[in-house]
């Protein structure tokens, strides 16, 4: 998984201030090109002087508004059809901003992780030319990667509009790309759309912390992140006492080990190691096989104008769990293997002198990247390396998973939305489009509820409560089944279809047929946008076209036979390369087998399917299922999971 789009750094930031007087007065989404949503109010707001008026003009129209007592600002001008191209002006004292060539239609907001993320220049098809010819129509921004503990009023980096060419598009999500371009050649107005997407990154990171303090399991954490907003040294110290309570519990060598991480231990009988690449491969023999907990140290000497400069502490990807320490203060904490870990170090953390940092690993292979990965970064830019031999000692042959700290990504808690949602919500949008899951595989349960709070969430923040939600379910990927079993992935997939099922205004694109068994990342894009954009003509422009796949509707006993009903078959069902349908298995309380299916117009007969003990019925529901059933509209069908009508 360790691939462009996903090897992205992060850090949690503070809120940023009120921006200076000599700032752009608008948010950072306001620039060049700029696309703003039709038959609506424009929301529009930035920052000024605080108290200042704020004069905005577009199109003839001019409202203000007055800046808070952070500089804060909003306006709103009144609705426009689609139209173009405009002049944006924002007016305060004496600093005027202008944005040029503002065209007015729809605007779609796309997000999830690396297979939204995923470039359209990677896609399938990209070598003969995504965009021959300028599309001045279709145009797009790019959310730039920010984790932050509390909701921002602003990106804290640009997103430049950028209109559809041979030299720009293949910077585009290309799935976004491919929705977008369908539907704008449908509508023949302007369409814009905004990815905010990131790789590896969990849902519970694009939810607000909110909603997820109603939930249980995440209370405890959104808190811990509300304390990293208000006094980040109290929250870094309760997160440490938090871990080591997991320590305590579970490693047998935690008090003999605890002191490793303090400065004044002496490590120096310690032997010590080259990181490059996993320690199996060291050629250490306690390490070749060694799967447990391994402390690593390491002295750097600093200047005085080197230690206050300090900024973020870069570790490369670990294998698996980090807990890291800058002279003896605990600084952060991961557990995912492939995400490069990348602190904030605490203010006044390095010092002029001699400096210890201190990891301690609880995995099979340590940190796994190159040298150069391992670095301190100066807030010039500058980097002092970490490269050369650390000390290290084995401690406990330990097996388990240590909390992490709740603000760290790719599984932080809300940091994204706050980052990098929370700042454009009030753009306004005419819908929302949604690829993620594959990092949440294994609690299907869990996301059953996260994904409805997602919808709600996103709703309630550009205060649109029917925005349609379009949701892209996940592709295939692993070991074809040569016998029914049960499938985290096909668990996932039943709930992001049953999530839509349940909401009037949202829509599902099936890609299961699409994918790759050996690449998390199937390149076929194109296919993927164009059956969203099928699904957004039926939820958000209301037209009578087949929005996706057949979906099942009924499992009935029917004599010796089940029959399976299905709606959207468009002039019907059919199979492709045999007479019958495959896929298909019939349940009871203990075990599942495969049956063979016959299409009977919007219907799929399992011929002596109904025994007495026969309880459900479950389609494509592998990993990487091989099915053959399709509608009319070449269409697969979505698979289920579905219990038989007594």
């Amino acid at each position: 998984m360790i691939a462009r789009w996903l090897v992205a750094v992060a850090t949690v930031s503070l809120p940023a201030a009120a921006a200076a007087q000599d700032s752009p007065l608008l948010a950072s989404l306001f620039n060049d090109h700029a696309v703003l949503q039709r038959d609506r109010p424009i929301t529009v707001w930035g920052h000024a002087n605080p108290g200042e008026t704020v004069s905005v003009a577009l199109s003839g129209a001019r409202v203000s508004a007055r800046a808070d007592m952070r500089g804060a600002w909003q306006a709103q001008l009144p609705p426009l059809p689609a139209g173009g191209p405009y002049v944006l002006s924002a007016q305060a004292g004496a600093v005027t901003q202008q944005v040029s060539d503002v065209l007015v239609g729809d605007v779609y907001l796309c997000g999830g992780q690396s297979n939204m993320e995923f470039p359209a220049r990677q896609s399938t098809g990209a070598w003969g030319g995504l965009a021959p010819k300028p599309e001045p129509m279709l145009r797009f921004a790019h959310v730039e990667h920010d984790s932050a503990a509390a909701p921002r009023d602003d990106l804290s980096k640009p997103a430049p509009w950028r209109i559809v060419d041979s030299s720009s598009v293949g910077d585009a999500s290309a799935v976004c790309f491919y929705m977008a371009r369908s539907l704008q050649h449908d509508l023949k107005i302007p369409v814009g759309f905004v990815d905010s997407d990131w790789g590896g990154t969990t849902i519970q990171s694009w939810i607000t912390a909110p909603s997820l303090a109603t939930l249980p399991d995440y209370a405890d954490g959104a808190a811990s992140l509300a304390l990293l907003a208000k006094d980040p040294a109290a929250a870094r110290a309760a997160e440490a006492r938090r871990g080591e309570a997991w320590w305590r519990r579970n490693d047998p060598r935690w008090a003999a080990t605890r002191r490793w991480s303090d400065p004044a231990f002496d490590d120096a009988a310690w032997p010590t190691l080259a990181l490059a690449g996993s320690w199996r491969d060291a050629g250490i023999p306690a390490l070749a096989a060694f799967d447990g907990v391994v402390w690593l140290r390491k002295t750097v000497d600093l200047s005085a104008e080197q230690a206050a400069a300090a900024d973020r502490l870069l570790l490369g990807p670990i294998d698996a769990h980090d807990t890291v320490w800058i002279n003896g203060r605990w600084t952060g904490s991961n557990g995912v293997n492939w995400f490069w870990r990348d602190y904030a170090v605490p203010q006044g953390a390095f010092h002029a002198g001699r400096n210890v940092i201190a990891i301690r690993v609880l995995g099979g292979g340590g940190p796994t990247g190159q040298p150069d990965n391992r670095q301190i970064k100066l807030k010039d830019g500058t980097a002092i390396s970490l490269a050369g031999h650390w000390s290290y000692q084995l401690g406990a042959a330990l097996k388990g998973k240590p909390p992490s700290a709740p603000w760290e990504v790719p599984a932080s808690l809300a940091t994204l939305n706050n980052g990098m949602i929370a700042p454009i919500a009030r753009y306004g949008f005419r819908l929302a489009a949604w690829y993620q899951g594959e990092s949440n595989v294994g609690d299907a349960k869990g996301y059953a509820s996260l994904l409805p709070m997602l919808m709600r969430d996103w709703r309630r923040q550009t205060n649109d409560p029917a925005l349609p939600f379009l949701v892209a379910q996940l592709a295939t990927l692993g070991t074809p089944a040569t016998a029914p079993g049960e499938s985290g992935w096909a668990d996932m997939r039943d709930v992001q279809a049953k999530a839509v099922r349940a909401d009037p205004h949202a829509g599902l694109a099936v890609t299961f047929d699409l994918g790759d068994r050996y690449d998390i990342h199937p390149t076929q894009k194109m296919i993927v946008g164009e059956r969203l954009a099928r699904a957004a003509r039926v939820v958000a422009y209301g037209r009578s076209v087949t929005p996706g796949g057949p979906e099942v509707t009924a499992v009935a006993r029917d004599g010796a036979d089940l029959a399976v009903t299905f709606r959207n078959v468009s002039a019907g069902l059919r199979t492709y390369g045999a007479a019958q349908a495959i896929g298909f298995e019939t349940c009871t309380a203990t075990a599942c087998r495969y049956v063979l299916g016959t299409v009977a117009g919007d219907r799929i007969v399992l011929a002596g399917a109904n025994g007495p003990d026969v309880t459900r019925v479950r389609y494509a529901w592998a990993d990487a299922p091989y099915v053959n059933l399709y509608n009319t509209d070449d269409l697969p069908a979505v698979p289920f999971e579905w219990p038989v009508t007594p």
